[in-house]
């Protein structure tokens, strides 16, 4: 009977420590950036670019297809991230809307329930940020922030930082995940200003495609001759709107120096000055080029594509390298398999599809965002999904995970089913996305719109100064070339597409234009 005491104390103490572990509620950090487009990101087939810690995360995790954005525009996603909600029941409609701090977010209820809660790096919501322990926001340049040296509030402080934004996020993550309350989880938004428009990679990238041609999109000379009048009206060209100073970055010191009014200046001034030598040589091959003046027509799209490109994907590379620093840290303190890691962008983005540059538009390449997740706890390594997904279920389902009620209120769903079986979409999941863009007239003068999208179709509604309807079979045309809205061979889709989108207005409480 002596020797039966101790092992019985030990079996006990055993299943004690199981219970623990299996009780114990994960810590999530949630990785934002700004207009990271899935064409960018090689574990979603993408050739441009190789980002292998965003690619460990598919590995280890779940890599879901068919994830949208419910209106690409940043602050609004960002609102319906934090509340789980569309623009319309948030109050979040547009960039000239100030957040209402005040309401109910997935923050607030983690917080409530005993989380440690954080927020460093992008907030571009304009109100100061309610629900969080710790807060260290980007400043200035309209909340958008610097790539170098930028300033931030922390905490209600302003203060000022020394080094590149990608970098610098990541560091002060880190400082929160280490001065925390071990004995609590926590939540933690990382929320990088990387690869955000005007495209300044960290000073260890720059230059590092100067000699790389990268593949041109298919539609990068679209005429938009299957289209209506709103692909054909807006202003995000490469070929008529991108900047020759802001985004091109054709200005040499010495120019930037005469007119210190000028914008890229007031962001080259902040750059330490074996910064600025290596920008100047970095630059001055493309300056020259560009000077010759022989670029004409279609060359002159394609010269200006390749440049985008070499400074857009520069600035991915900070963020991937990032990614596997945060996960590095985390295996070191023993939270990598506790922490539920999700890596997304606030939409997605045009890298020359249709000849364009931004988002806002409900086509493919902006609407769809990258959404990737790692918790070996409960995801099988290695899942991808095609169940529709939108960014109003990010709430749901940290909260879902946390142990948290689910307010009825919100009106996402948790993607907990969806993750937890290695991304099987359940027999009663939603057959669609739904969509509505607001920010018209404004910068980019992409018109106001609403629709739907399901597995394999497309149907939108432009408004405003245009009634016009687009509808996109997109198995047989997943580039979105020519919409089949009003042709005879589609009355019958058409007709159930125009039924479920009634339905699902309906559904979300959405009664305006």
């Amino acid at each position: 009977m002596k020797l039966l005491l101790p092992l019985a104390a030990l079996s006990l103490a055993s299943c004690s420590n199981k219970q623990k572990e299996e009780t114990r509620r994960p810590n999530i950090i949630f990785i934002m950036t700004d207009d990271h487009a899935t064409q960018a990101i090689s574990c979603y087939g993408g050739n441009l670019i190789q980002t292998p810690n965003m690619d460990r995360l598919a590995n280890e995790g779940l890599r879901m297809d068919n994830c949208y954005a419910v209106n690409a525009l940043s602050g609004p996603s960002r609102a319906c991230i934090l509340t789980g909600k569309f623009s319309h029941e948030n109050g979040f409609k547009d960039n000239a809307s100030t957040f209402d701090g005040n309401q109910q977010t997935f923050p607030k209820l983690l917080q409530n329930a005993g989380y440690q809660t954080a927020i460093v790096g992008k907030w571009h919501l304009i109100s100061t940020p309610q629900g969080f322990d710790h807060w260290s926001i980007l400043s200035g340049q309209h909340e958008q922030g610097d790539y170098y040296n930028p300033d931030f509030l922390e905490n209600g402080k302003a203060i000022r930082e020394e080094g590149y934004a990608t970098d610098i996020i990541t560091d002060k993550a880190i400082e929160f995940i280490d001065g925390r309350d071990t004995k609590k989880p926590f939540c933690l938004m990382v929320h990088q200003k990387s690869p955000h428009r005007n495209w300044m990679p960290a000073p260890r990238h720059l230059g590092m495609f100067n000699n790389t041609t990268f593949p041109e999109p298919a539609t990068l000379f679209d005429d938009y001759e299957g289209r209506g009048r709103a692909a054909r009206e807006q202003d995000m060209s490469i070929g008529q709107t991108l900047t020759e100073d802001w985004d091109l970055k054709l200005l040499t010191r010495a120019e930037m120096l005469k007119d210190t009014t000028n914008r890229l200046y007031s962001v080259y001034k902040r750059m330490p000055a074996a910064v600025q030598d290596k920008w100047d040589s970095v630059y001055a091959r493309r300056i020259a080029e560009y000077r010759k003046g022989d670029l004409k027509g279609k060359a002159l799209i394609s010269w200006k594509y390749q440049q985008y490109m070499r400074d857009y994907l520069a600035t991915v590379l900070s963020v991937d390298e990032n990614i596997g620093r945060l996960m590095a840290h985390l295996e070191e303190i023993g939270e990598l398999d506790n922490t539920i890691i999700v890596y997304t962008s606030d939409q997605g983005f045009f890298l020359g599809e249709h000849g364009w540059f931004d988002k806002r538009f409900m086509y493919e390449e902006c609407q769809r965002m990258p959404m990737i997740v790692r918790y070996p706890k409960a995801i099988k390594a290695g899942s991808t999904s095609k169940a529709i997904s939108m960014n109003v279920d990010f709430a749901p389902t940290f909260l879902d995970y946390a142990g948290v009620e689910i307010p009825e209120d919100i009106q996402g769903q948790s993607l907990r089913p969806v993750w937890d079986e290695a991304g099987r979409t359940p027999a009663d999941w939603r057959k669609a996305a739904y969509y509505h863009y607001y920010e018209y007239p404004a910068e980019h003068s992409v018109k106001r719109h609403y629709g739907i999208r399901t597995a394999d179709m497309k149907l939108i509604h432009f408004y405003n100064d245009i009634d016009e309807w687009e509808m996109y079979d997109l198995k047989a045309d997943p580039r979105e070339m020519n919409s089949v809205y009003g042709k005879p061979e589609y009355a019958d889709k058409q007709a159930e597409l125009m039924q479920l989108l009634q339905e699902t207005r309906k559904e979300y409480n959405d009664k305006g234009q």
